[in-house]
């Protein structure tokens, strides 16, 4: 499994999400219960009816089976051995956000996005993010993507609820060379979302 890291600082390394590293996907975005129908990071990656239909065991098949493909879902961050994030990365066009009114398109470059930041419990404000989220980046530039964009909150420094923080923030992105490219109408725990992009 020894492949070159994305991204790495302060003992913290990058990898894509390889079939190899499923178990470490299952940790990140898993449920305990293996018959649960939690997220799995499914439900901003595929059609609202798929995600509904998916249930229990079903959501780890479909994930495992996207790690299987030449495009993998996302980026893991490690602290030596130990998996410690992971930030969801794909080409928009392949996403539910490509039809999203809330989230508009900003032009017509084939955008890559990052829409999901989870740092494991434990481990949080030792800058896991900023690191995943270079990883990311670094990784839809060596598929290709002309630009990555994300959606954060734009919550001028307030506290964000945790089970709402995946969304990322707007200093976050600001931190990885990230702009503001538009403001939107969604909105994440009470705070306006903003697209935010940064070019390959």
């Amino acid at each position: 499994m020894a492949t070159q890291a994305l991204a790495s600082t302060d003992g913290l390394r990058v990898f894509a999400a390889t079939h190899a590293r499923f178990d470490d996907v299952r940790t990140m975005v898993g449920p305990k219960k293996p018959t649960s129908s939690v997220c799995w990071c499914l439900s901003h990656r595929i059609p609202a009816k798929l995600n509904r239909e998916l249930a229990g065991t079903e959501r780890a098949d479909f994930v495992e089976a996207l790690t299987r493909r030449r495009t993998k879902p996302g980026v893991l961050a490690y602290d030596g051995d130990e998996v410690v994030g992971w930030a969801a990365v794909a080409p928009r066009a392949d996403l539910p956000f490509a039809r999203s009114t809330k989230i508009p398109h900003v032009d017509d470059q084939a955008a890559w996005s990052v829409w999901c930041i989870r740092v494991r419990p434990g481990h949080r404000g030792r800058g896991i993010s900023h690191v995943l989220l270079e990883g990311a980046v670094a990784y839809a530039v060596q598929q290709g993507a002309p630009v990555i964009e994300g959606y954060p909150v734009d919550n001028r420094g307030e506290k964000v609820d945790l089970t709402m923080a995946y969304v990322g923030t707007r200093k976050v992105f600001e931190a990885a060379g990230f702009e503001l490219a538009m403001r939107t109408e969604a909105t994440s725990a009470g705070f306006p979302r903003v697209i935010m992009r940064r070019n390959a």
